[in-house]
């Protein structure tokens, strides 16, 4: 299985660090495999800003429904977390979440929560942003990143998002 696609064109000054497929989820006869690709900016400061974008196999298929969406969103805010603490950012907390559309006119709204926290590193702790959303196009859809609260948060959050409305799953 493929991550979902990125357009190219978005992401100028974003260097590819990884790609994987896993199985977050697995009890009986359900699993979920998601397959992630990850970027970063190595042209900032640490921490760096990264970006990622997975897609979701739920096994056996079901059909999108509240319920179901419900729960890929709250898993995958927990698994985000789980990132956000291996890349040294602690004291995470909500900071919101809102719907906002996504370029692909077959996909659904997505929904974006908003969380925020402080990176350790040797000289101190900086203050983080960190931008999660998930949707469904066919396959759910997840997509997000963090990056520094400083003089151009404002720029890093647009540009984030930018990536994140461009996720689609071919």
């Amino acid at each position: 299985m493929e991550p979902p696609v990125v357009p190219a064109d978005r992401l100028d000054g974003w260097r590819r660090v990884d790609e994987t497929t896993d199985r977050p989820f697995a009890a009986g006869p359900v699993s979920v495999t998601a397959s992630t690709v990850r970027y970063e900016r190595a042209d900032r400061p640490e921490p760096r800003p990264f970006f990622f974008a997975s897609r979701l196999r739920i096994r056996p298929e079901t059909s999108p429904n509240a319920a179901l969406t419900r729960l890929v969103e709250n898993r995958a805010e927990a698994g985000f977390r789980d990132r956000l603490a291996e890349r040294d950012i602690e004291g995470v907390e909500p900071r919101g979440e809102r719907t906002i559309a996504v370029d692909d006119p077959d996909a659904a709204e997505a929904t974006l929560v908003t969380l925020r926290g402080r990176c350790a590193l040797d000289e101190g702790t900086v203050p983080v942003e960190a931008l999660l959303a998930v949707w469904e196009a066919g396959p759910y859809l997840i997509a997000g990143g963090a990056y520094r609260l400083d003089t151009d948060a404002n720029d890093a959050r647009r540009e984030l998002v930018g990536l994140v409305r461009g996720v689609r799953p071919d």
